[in-house]
C-alpha cells in the first residue's frame, strides 16, 4: 500500500469524526422516522431540564402582613439526571435610593455578596450569606438572617415557610438535577386592614428581558408598583415604556434604569409621569443583562393584588378562571406591533361559548391601549375569556384581565393575564384544606388532563384524577384532596391528550365578610427541553 493510498484513509477517517456526530440519547429516548429510502432519520428528544432559576419580589412593607411561601418540584414522569440536585433562594440586595413603597424593603443586613450557603460562588445567580443553614420544616423563618429560603430535598415534596415581616426582601433562586424540572415558588401574602389590604398572590418568575403587563395605572386610587430583579453577577439596564388609550407616554425617567447585580429595585408608576392614567399598559424592555419583574397593585377602594405579566404577544389569548360571583370584569388589550387588533370576544362556560351582547368585538389601534369594561359577565357560572382575531387587523396584542368579587366597601380584586396553553404540565404550590378552585380551558378541542395534588408540607399522601374538558368549554372544579394532609400542597396538571388547555388556579382565603382572593395562571413549566437528535452521517463524504 503507497503513500498516497494511506494518506486518503486517513483523510477519509478524520473527516468521518468532523461530520459524525454523536447520539444525545439513546434510542429509547427519542423517535426515529423511516424516509422514502429505507433511511432511519432521527427526531428531536424531549429531556428535562438540568437547571432553572426564579425571582420572587419583596412582599409587603405593611405592618399587618403574612407571607407564606411554598416550593415545589413534581415527580418526573420522564428518565433524567442521576444528580439529586438542589433547590433554594436567598435574599436580594434593595439598590440605594428606591424607597420602600407598598412592598419593596430588601435585605438590609441578610446579603454577603456572592457567597453562596456555604461560603462558595453560586454562579454568580444568587446572593446570600456564609455558612448559613436554613430549617427544612414548616413555619416560621427569618428572611433577613441570608439563610437559604425553601431548600428542597426532594421531588414530590413541598416546602413551606411564613414570615410576617414588613421588610421581608426579593428572593433569588437557583435549582439544578432533578429538582429543576419544573420547580415552582407561590408567594401568597395576607394583608388584613390598610389601603393594601387583601390576599396577593404571585408564582415566583422566571428572570427574561422583556415584560408586558396591560392593567396597570397611575390613576389617583392606585398605587402600583413595579419589582425589577436582577438575578446575574452583572448590572442589567431596563427601560420602562408606558402606553395609554393615545400611544406611549412620555416618561423619560423610566429609561436606562439601572439595577445593580444580586439587587431589586421597585418603581412608584405614577411616579414617571405627569399625569394620571386609569388605564395603562407597562412594557419593561431590558437592553442589557435580564431580570424578574412583577407590578404589585393596592387599590384604595377595591383591595390589592399582584399584576403578572401576560404571555407574549400574540393574534389570540385565552384568559382562564374568572370566578361565576365576579361582579367586575374590565378587560385591558394593548396591539405591540404596526398593525391594528381587532378581536372577536367569546366567553366560555360550562355548556359552551358565547359571545357577549354588547360585547363582541374589540379593536385596539397600533401601539395603543384599550379597555372595555364587561361587567358581571358570567352570571353565577365560571368561565374564561377568549379573544381571537376578526376582520382584516389581525396585529399582535397583550391582554389582562381585572376581576372584582363583593360589593360596597368589601371588594376585593385580582388580575388574569393571558396564558399560554399546558404543552405538558404546570403547577399551582400554594393550595390550602379551603378555599382552592382550578379553572380549566379548551379553547378548539376536547382535551383529558390529569390533576394530582401533592402530599401537604407536613403530612398527607398525594392524590389524582383524570378530567375531561369539552371543545370550547371551561370547568370549574375543587382539586382532589390529598389523603390526612398537613400544611399547604401543590396542584400539578398534565395534558394527556387532544387539544390546546389553559388552566388558573383561585385562592380564597375570606375575611370578615371581605372575599378576599387571588388567581395564578398554569402556563406549561418548561421542564422538559426539546433536544436534537444526531446520528453520524458518512454521505457528505460523497458531495
Amino acid at each position: 500500500m503507497n503513500r498516497t493510498t494511506l494518506s486518503l484513509i486517513a483523510a477519509t477517517t478524520a473527516l468521518a469524526a468532523l461530520t459524525g456526530v454523536a447520539s444525545m440519547t439513546s434510542d429509547a429516548d427519542s423517535k426515529t422516522d423511516t424516509g422514502a429510502d429505507g433511511a432511519h432519520t432521527a427526531t428531536a428528544s424531549r429531556l428535562p431540564v438540568e437547571r432553572s432559576s426564579l425571582v420572587c419580589p419583596a412582599p409587603t412593607s405593611s405592618e399587618l402582613g403574612e407571607t407564606t411561601y411554598t416550593a415545589y418540584t413534581p415527580k418526573g414522569k420522564t428518565p433524567g439526571t442521576a444528580n439529586k440536585g438542589a433547590a433554594e433562594l436567598l435574599p436580594a440586595h434593595t439598590a440605594a435610593g428606591t424607597g420602600d413603597g407598598n412592598g419593596s424593603n430588601g435585605s438590609k443586613d441578610g446579603s454577603k455578596g456572592d457567597k453562596g450557603s456555604n461560603g462558595d460562588s453560586k454562579d454568580g445567580d444568587a446572593s446570600g450569606t456564609e455558612n448559613g443553614k436554613a430549617s427544612d420544616s414548616p413555619g416560621r423563618q427569618d428572611v433577613l438572617t441570608g439563610d437559604p429560603v425553601l431548600p428542597l430535598k426532594a421531588p414530590g415534596a413541598p416546602v413551606t415557610v411564613t414570615t410576617s415581616r414588613s421588610d421581608a426582601p426579593a428572593l433569588i433562586g437557583i435549582s439544578d438535577g432533578a429538582l429543576a424540572p419544573g420547580w415552582t415558588v407561590q408567594q401568597t401574602t395576607t394583608v388584613s386592614a390598610g389601603d393594601g389590604r387583601g390576599l396577593l398572590g404571585t408564582s415566583c418568575v422566571a428572570p427574561g428581558t422583556d415584560f408586558w403587563f396591560p392593567g396597570a395605572s397611575t390613576a389617583g386610587d392606585r398605587q402600583d408598583y413595579v419589582h425589577l430583579t436582577n438575578p446575574d453577577s452583572s448590572q442589567a439596564v431596563v427601560d420602562l415604556e408606558l402606553y395609554g388609550e393615545d400611544g406611549r407616554i412620555d416618561a423619560p425617567s423610566g429609561e436606562s434604569i439601572n439595577i445593580p447585580p444580586h439587587s431589586t429595585k421597585p418603581v412608584l408608576l405614577s411616579t414617571l409621569v405627569n399625569k394620571p392614567t386609569i388605564n395603562l399598559t407597562l412594557h419593561a424592555a431590558v437592553r442589557s443583562g435580564r431580570i424578574g419583574a412583577s407590578v404589585q397593585v393596592a387599590d384604595t377602594n377595591i383591595g390589592s393584588d399582584w399584576l403578572p405579566a401576560a404571555s407574549g404577544a400574540a393574534t389570540s389569548a385565552v384568559l382562564p378562571g374568572i370566578p361565576k360571583d365576579a361582579t367586575s370584569v374590565r378587560l385591558i388589550a394593548y396591539a405591540t406591533g404596526s398593525d391594528d387588533a381587532e378581536m372577536k370576544i367569546r366567553l366560555s362556560g360550562p355548556t359552551g361559548a358565547i359571545t357577549p351582547a354588547g360585547h363582541e368585538t374589540l379593536n385596539v389601534k397600533s401601539r395603543m391601549t384599550s379597555a372595555v369594561d364587561l361587567g358581571d359577565i358570567t352570571k353565577g357560572e365560571p368561565g374564561s375569556l377568549v379573544l381571537t382575531p376578526q376582520g382584516k387587523n389581525t396585529g399582535p396584542f397583550v391582554a389582562a384581565l381585572r376581576v372584582t368579587r363583593g360589593k360596597g366597601d368589601r371588594q376585593e380584586t385580582a388580575f388574569i393575564p393571558a396564558t399560554a396553553a399546558i404543552e405538558d404540565r404546570g403547577t399551582a404550590a400554594d393550595n390550602r384544606s379551603k378555599g382552592s378552585t382550578l379553572s380549566l380551558t379548551a379553547p378548539e378541542a376536547a382535551a383529558t388532563v390529569r390533576v394530582t395534588s401533592s402530599a401537604g408540607s407536613e403530612d398527607g399522601a398525594p392524590a389524582s384524577r383524570q378530567i375531561t374538558v369539552k371543545a370550547g368549554t371551561t370547568v370549574a372544579v375543587d382539586p382532589p384532596r390529598p389523603s390526612a394532609a398537613k400544611g399547604p400542597y401543590a396542584v400539578t396538571v398534565e395534558r394527556l391528550d387532544g387539544g390546546p388547555v389553559h388552566a388558573s388556579r383561585m385562592l380564597e382565603l375570606p375575611s370578615e365578610g371581605v372575599p378576599m382572593f387571588t388567581i395564578q395562571g398554569l402556563p406549561d413549566d418548561r421542564g422538559l427541553v426539546t433536544v436534537p437528535r444526531a446520528r453520524q452521517d458518512l454521505s457528505l463524504l460523497n458531495d
